[in-house]
């Protein structure tokens, strides 16, 4: 049944349905009609015959003689007791015509002619009056005759219609099914011909159009996604493959110790890649789930600056951070602390600055370095992925170009914004905005 439904095209079954209705307006219409038409000349004829009564009733009472023959009508007069004392020619076969017959606007038939009973009272008995109703008979059975062979014009005139209009209007739309049908994994820069109307089509058209090139987006951004994290992979692999084969070769040029140290670095190196990786991957595929709870984040930011004095030489200036709790996921959060100030350290000649407020509207956290700086026109740049500015990021100083990417997810994961601007140290500020 399923399969018979989706087989029936949406030209057909809107056509059928505006037939359909259409149909059953016109039959219900012209029932109405009918009967409407059937009353008003009832009426009509039932009006006539009660004037004619009421002037036989007033000649009979003043005593005047009664009109002749009338080719639409009879009349008969009847005493008290019912008996015939006059009659038209018409009526004389007849015999009395009854009270019930009269009083409910029954019909007799005279000679094949049908005939609407009235009754008038006068003096001394009762006119009756026989309207002659034939021309009623015709008339309704002409316009029945009219209506039933107008209504199925009619509703195939609405079928023939609105196949065409529906057809017309469903063009563009066969049209586009087809260019979109052609698109294909490889074809994502083929793009819909636009008819150039204001209509839902034209409409539907456009957000077609907007749809693939965000695929066509899409794509490329996961080709150089995966064309980067393979060009990062080698890297450290590469340096282990080449440790491991001198060690292997020339066991007296390469210590244990130099060997296990290169292991560790490298391994680190090849660890953070991925765990970034697998942060971002998971952000394109359904963003980051955030599991919120009260975080003290002046804590995390606290304990990071410590890691920071305790694994290098810099000068880390916490003096800016306050007190500051927000509702969030503390993994989430301290993945973002730790990434910023890993890539202050990274970049900073001797000194990074951090700092963290609590506002009406949230939290500030800013972090700076007094490093080479990013230029204007990159700011927005560098929290892409895998990107590094030729003067500041290099493979060498440890970073994979995920960090300032990792920061903005997870910023964007809690409802907030980043930014990178100048420092007042002389280097780089990146500041992160986060609602409470």
């Amino acid at each position: 049944m399923a399969e018979r439904r989706r087989s029936i095209s949406l030209r057909v079954r809107i056509t059928l349905v505006a037939t359909a209705v259409v149909a059953a307006a016109l039959v219900v219409g012209a029932v109405l009609f009918a009967s409407v038409l059937r009353i008003s000349l009832l009426d009509g004829a039932t009006a006539s015959a009660e004037t004619y009564a009421s002037s036989l009733a007033a000649a009979l009472d003043s005593g005047a003689a009664l009109d002749g023959d009338v080719d639409d009508r009879f009349f008969q007069v009847q005493n008290d007791d019912g008996q015939v004392t006059a009659a038209s020619e018409d009526a004389e076969r007849l015999g009395a015509i009854a009270e019930d017959d009269y009083d409910r606007n029954n019909t007799v038939t005279v000679e094949g002619d049908a005939y609407l009973l009235v009754g008038e009272d006068y003096d001394d008995g009762v006119v009756v009056v026989g309207q002659n109703v034939d021309d009623v008979t015709e008339t309704l059975g002409t316009v029945t005759t009219l209506l039933v062979a107008a209504v199925p014009v009619v509703a195939l005139l609405v079928a023939l219609t609105t196949w065409i209009v529906v057809g017309r209007a469903l063009r563009p739309v066969e049209r586009m099914r087809r260019e979109v049908d052609d698109v294909s994994a490889s074809r994502l820069d083929r793009r819909l011909a636009e008819p150039g109307s204001a209509d839902e089509i034209g409409r539907l058209a456009v957000t077609l159009n907007s749809m693939l090139d965000r695929l066509d987006e899409s794509q490329s951004a996961q080709k150089r996604f995966i064309s980067d994290a393979s060009h990062e992979l080698r890297s450290p692999l590469a340096s282990l493959r080449q440790f491991a084969e001198v060690a292997q070769a020339h066991p007296d040029r390469v210590t244990a110790g130099e060997l296990s140290d290169a292991i560790l670095d490298e391994g680190a190196r090849l660890e953070r890649l991925v765990d970034g990786m697998l942060t971002l991957a998971r952000s394109d595929e359904h963003g980051l789930v955030v599991v919120p709870r009260a975080v003290d984040l002046d804590d995390l930011v606290l304990a990071e600056a410590k890691r920071l004095r305790a694994s290098t030489t810099l000068t880390v200036d916490a003096s800016g951070v306050g007190p500051a709790r927000i509702s969030g996921d503390a993994p989430l959060l301290a993945g973002l602390v730790r990434n910023l100030v890993d890539n202050a350290a990274r970049h900073a000649h001797t000194t990074v600055g951090i700092s963290l407020t609590e506002t009406a509207d949230g939290i500030v956290l800013t972090v700076d370095d007094d490093g080479d700086g990013i230029p204007a026109d990159q700011r927005e740049r560098v929290f892409d992925r895998f990107v590094r500015l030729d003067d500041a990021r290099g493979r060498e100083s440890g970073g994979s170009g995920l960090g300032l990417s990792i920061v903005r997810e997870i910023a964007v994961a809690h409802g907030g914004r980043v930014a990178a601007s100048q420092s007042p140290l002389g280097g780089a500020r990146v500041e992160v905005r986060i609602p409470v």
